[in-house]
């Protein structure tokens, strides 16, 4: 390869990383910029807004996302990812029914306060972005299939659906929700409540 194609390859390279590291970052700008949105309690910004904190401008906000439905998903996605780590109750259906529930309280609490303002807009907007209610459904799935998981030899006979269901609407986040800010309890009072309703639950299965 002559000097001169090296130098023309290279420079076209170069276009394209530079070109590829601006689409990444201005990407990744919007979605902090919903993000804070969300944190400052705007669930529902407007497209004008989102652009301003991101320093984009509206017409370039969907060269990175196809519609506002696809800018909401990765959104919340990116929460959901961020918080996944959190998802590890950190014990086995083998231990005993006490150590399960004190360890899946702790655990569903501090993912819940981490993804609190995704949670939410999610949940402000799922009725008109049908990509956001399935983000719903499938996360509420995966959980609720979680303490089918843990509470396995708990949950064993003909009550065992009851109770299943019962457990997911005790520990959802829409539950957490009303303790921590409808009823103003504090996060210790919460934990204690959750802990005493979902061992009694538990308890009267075994």
């Amino acid at each position: 390869m002559s000097i001169l194609r090296f130098a023309v390859v290279t420079l076209i390279d170069s276009d394209v990383d530079g070109r590829r590291l601006r689409r990444t970052n201005n990407r990744e700008a919007v979605l902090d910029a919903l993000g804070e949105l969300f944190t400052e309690g705007n669930y529902e910004p407007s497209t004008s807004e989102i652009a301003d904190r991101a320093g984009l401008s509206l017409r370039s906000l969907f060269r990175y996302f196809d519609d506002v439905d696809d800018l909401y998903r990765a959104a919340i996605e990116r929460a959901l990812d961020a918080a996944r780590p959190l998802l590890d109750v950190g014990v086995g259906p083998d231990a005993v029914t006490a150590t399960k529930v004190h360890h899946v309280v702790a655990a569903r609490m501090r993912l819940y306060d981490r993804i609190e303002p995704a949670a939410r807009a999610a949940r402000v907007c799922a009725h008109r972005h049908d990509v956001v209610a399935a983000q719903i459904a499938e996360s509420r799935s995966f959980l609720r299939h979680q303490l089918a998981r843990l509470f396995a030899p708990e949950l064993r006979g003909s009550a065992g659906a009851a109770r299943l269901a019962a457990a997911d609407a005790l520990l959802s986040f829409e539950s957490y929700q009303l303790l921590r800010h409808a009823q103003r309890l504090s996060r210790p009072k919460t934990a204690a409540v959750l802990t005493d309703a979902l061992g009694a639950l538990l308890g009267a299965a075994s």
